[in-house]
């Protein structure tokens, strides 16, 4: 019973994607300033001034482009922006903003300096995307009135406001739409210490009792996300909870991991097939992604997005033109022994 647990469990676990149940509590969880916000340090420190310098000039804060895997804090980190700046703010993602009509209206409504923020700006449709060109560049835009010989164009004027998009594909974004960013800020991974204050911070929210060495044994093994780590942190209280544990001790954060499937590395069910694959059937690579994700029945672009990043980032694979490499690391941990290694270990001793 606790393989299917484990594999129902840990879907939901290795993804980085918000599911529909946390968004109401995860925005209980989410710091509201830059003194609040754990990590990514020198992009805190770099916003705090170009901040600072907007609003004494009297301006809007240029456009900012945050790129990164996901769970990292891009939405976070654009609320906060907001706050500081006390804005309002307009929450949106690329795929529902598929029609020039609608981009319009929440345009219009806009007040001075208010924050816009598109989540997945990468999957913007080209026709909306034409349109916020000349959003970005000279706050107007023009939109068509009636149709056929009675077309006319007209040109709105819209207020001073500031786009914050957020991408996990930034290779995906067109160039003309990528150069209208002030700023690019790239998030990366969080260390094992930001993910222990982080784990304290929301266990202090959650009202969960934790101790320090259980917070960096879960903050060890949550790929460097904090959603994640979040996530992680529910399921240990669970177990803390069924069995009147009361604290989460790193006997039961070291129980509640094991039952989850992550080992010391971090690596889950998923990842360690990856690796098996890449390495044993295939013979260390290259590999091509879509014979990758046929090998193992994943989708490609599940692996590319959830699993490689934090593979690359810990040195298991590299990432090709030829395709995916098993890194010393990964060969190491998953080389099976030769079918003549293993036909001499079974060889009685001539002694």
């Amino acid at each position: 019973m606790i393989e299917s647990f484990k594999d129902s469990d840990n879907n939901s676990l290795r993804n980085p994607d918000p599911t529909k149940d946390e968004i109401h509590e995860e925005v209980s969880l989410r710091p509201q300033k830059f003194r609040d916000f754990i990590g990514q340090t020198e992009i805190l420190d770099n916003l705090k001034v170009y901040i600072e310098a907007a609003q004494k000039r009297s301006e809007s804060l240029d456009h900012i482009l945050l790129f990164g895997p996901p769970g990292l804090g891009k939405t976070t980190l654009s609320r906060i922006i907001a706050n500081e700046l006390g804005a309002n703010i307009k929450v949106t993602s690329g795929p529902i903003l598929d029609k020039p009509g609608d981009l319009a209206g929440i345009l219009t409504n806009f007040s001075d300096f208010d924050v816009f923020f598109i989540d997945e700006i990468h999957r913007l449709s080209s026709v909306v995307e034409e349109y916020l060109y000349s959003a970005m560049e000279d706050y107007n835009i023009d939109i068509m009135i009636d149709k056929g010989p009675n077309a006319r164009s007209v040109q709105l004027n819209l207020n001073y406001f500031t786009l914050i998009g957020a991408t996990t594909r930034l290779g995906n974004l067109t160039s003309p739409m990528r150069d209208r960013f002030g700023m690019i800020l790239r998030l990366d991974f969080y260390n094992t210490n930001e993910l222990t204050k982080i784990l304290l911070r929301s266990a202090k929210l959650l009202n969960i009792k934790i101790n320090n060495e259980a917070a960096t044994e879960i903050a060890s093994r949550s790929r460097g996300t904090p959603r994640i780590a979040n996530r992680i942190l529910k399921r240990a209280r669970d177990f803390a909870e069924v069995n009147n544990a009361g604290t989460i001790s790193v006997e039961v954060a070291k129980d509640t991991l094991s039952r989850l499937g992550i080992d010391g590395f971090g690596l889950d069910e998923m990842d360690r097939k990856i690796l098996d694959s890449l390495v044993n059937t295939f013979k260390g690579g290259p590999v091509g992604l879509e014979s990758l994700s046929v090998a193992i029945s994943e989708d490609a672009k599940t692996i590319e997005e959830v699993y490689e990043p934090y593979l690359i980032k810990e040195g298991f694979i590299q990432r090709t033109a030829r395709g995916r490499l098993a890194q010393t690391k990964a060969c190491l941990l998953y080389t099976s022994p030769s079918p003549r290694d293993r036909t001499r270990s079974r060889m009685p001793s001539s002694a």
